[in-house]
This record gives C-alpha cells, structure tokens and sequence, in this order.
C-alpha cells in the first residue's frame, strides 16, 4: 500500500516537491542554452540517400528548410525485424510533423536498410515520416549509429561519445543539422542511449502515473513491455537488442 495522506498533508507535500520541479525546469533551460552554445561543425563530405523518388543529395532532406533533425533508426539491410525503441520514436514525431515543418524544421528517419525494406516497414506503421536509405554511404558510420564488423569484432566501436563494445552493427539516436542561406550544412548537435528519451514524451506521462514507468520485467527498460503499436495484445517478443519478432501466425 502507498502511503495514504489528508488532503492538507498532500497539499504542503506537493507544495515542497513543485519548488524542485521549478528549480529542473530553470536548469533544463539553461541546459538547453548550452547546447545551442554548441560549436558547429561543417559538414564537407558528400553524402547521397535513396528515397522513393530516387537518389538524393544531402541537402535535398530539408525540404526548403534551414534545421534538419534526424532520428536514426536501428535497421540493417536485410533486417526483417524493426526495433521498437525506434519505432516508437517515429510515432512521437508523426503528429508533431506540421507543427516542426511550420517551425522551419524538417524531419526525416535515415537506416541502412535498402529504400525497399524501408517504404514496406513505412507503409506497414503507416507512417508519413519520410524515410531515406543511407545504404552503401558512410553517413550512418560517419554519425556514430553503425559499426564495421572489425570494430564490432574488437569490441572497440565510438558510440554516445566513448569507445565501447556496441554488440550491435547498428544503434539508435538522434542529430540535428542545419543549412545556411548559402548552402553549406553544419552538423549541431547529436544524442545516443538514453538521451534519446528527451523527445518521449510518454516517458514524461508514465513518470506522473502512479505505477511510473512500470518496467519491472527481466530487461528493466522499455523492452518489458513496449511494442510496435499495431501489435499489442497480438503476442510476439522482443529480443534484448530491441527487436520486436512476431507471432508465427501473425504479419506485422
């Protein structure tokens, strides 16, 4: 049983922890003006992706805007099954779509995955999220979110800013770029891990619900209980790397 109050008691309490909620939004303010602070980098090197209307340049992603962000999603070619951690990632960015690309922001999800592999897992999700291939460009490598095999194998790969054995040929996370008015593209800012849980905004419900976050199974994360959103209640697993495997008898 949780602890049980009079309405006054609840009251002086909640009254004491808002000063704290005050005080992490002024830092989480002034964090965020830090990482506005950020130096740029220019980005020099070429980089093509495949869409659904064919080969595109680097630049072509923003779509007339100035800001680009990116959420990289962890899906091989030839990877039959998607990762729900970047899964539920792209839902939380479709209804935010009209109000970001009004706000002079495009927004895209870049895998390895062949342009083919990519536009049947969109359609299937029935995502407006667009989609490009970053397959046979170093662009995924180059943004920390893909390993060789040979670093995979020596357990020495540079992933959320430190060296480390990845496990995996891909990983999640996010970047952000921008496009001056004279063309050149500079990389601003990138997030990997758990930092990635900024842009959940489910995370923030569940940690005002009284069961929290409520991850309590054998991974203690997301993977306990998360799932693409049109397979709830329809069985399957999901496999500690992320990856979501289907009843046998059910097609995502």
């Amino acid at each position: 049983m949780h602890r049980v109050v009079s309405r006054e008691q609840w009251i002086a309490e909640r009254r004491q922890l808002i000063q704290e909620e005050k005080e992490f939004t002024r830092r989480r303010d002034a964090l965020a003006e830090k990482r506005q602070a950020l130096p740029w980098v220019k980005v020099d090197k070429h980089y093509e992706f495949d869409s659904l209307e064919g080969r595109v340049s680097f630049a072509d992603l923003f779509r007339g805007r100035s800001q680009l962000f990116v959420q990289h999603v962890m899906q091989g070619p030839g990877q039959p099954l998607q990762c729900v951690g970047c899964a539920l990632g792209v839902d939380h960015l479709e209804s935010l779509l009209p109000h970001l690309e009004n706000h002079d922001v495009s927004v895209v999800a870049i895998a390895r995955a062949t342009m083919p592999e990519l536009d049947n897992l969109r359609t299937r999700m029935g995502w407006r999220t667009p989609f490009y291939s970053s397959f046979g460009s170093d662009f995924n490598y180059d943004f920390g979110v893909s390993f060789k095999p040979e670093d995979i194998a020596a357990g020495r790969a540079f992933y959320n800013y430190t060296y480390c054995a990845p496990g995996f040929e891909d990983l999640p996370g996010n970047s952000v770029f921008y496009r001056d008015a004279a063309g050149d593209i500079f990389h601003t800012y990138s997030i990997y891990s758990r930092g990635g849980e900024d842009f959940l905004g489910i995370y923030r419900i569940l940690e005002v619900m009284p069961r929290g976050r409520n991850e309590s199974g054998e991974s203690g994360s997301m993977t306990d209980w998360l799932r693409p959103h049109n397979m709830y209640g329809k069985g399957g697993e999901v496999a500690p790397d992320g990856r979501f495997t289907p009843p046998v008898s059910c097609c995502m």
